[in-house]
């Protein structure tokens, strides 16, 4: 049934209709967590855990090398 009115649709239904679209053009939704850089602790656990990975075994070597290849993405 179309609006009729200029009421707001409220959150959940806008939501709601959004994931329906999604889900009908094939898609469906995934949730990830990741670390929050904002953190005031975030910057001290990156260095004990690159700490530890160059303190470890020859295999750490190839860890940081990769980190030290990727840290400056390339422009494309």
């Amino acid at each position: 049934m179309p609006r009729t009115t200029n009421e707001p649709v409220p959150a959940p239904k806008r939501m709601a209709n959004y994931r329906q679209r999604m889900r009908a053009a094939g898609l469906r939704p995934v949730q990830i967590w990741v670390p929050d850089t904002r953190s005031p602790d975030f910057a001290e656990i990156c260095r004990r855990q690159a700490r530890a990975v160059a303190a470890s075994d020859p295999a750490g070597d190839d860890v940081m090398r990769f980190i030290e290849d990727v840290y400056e993405w390339p422009e494309t």
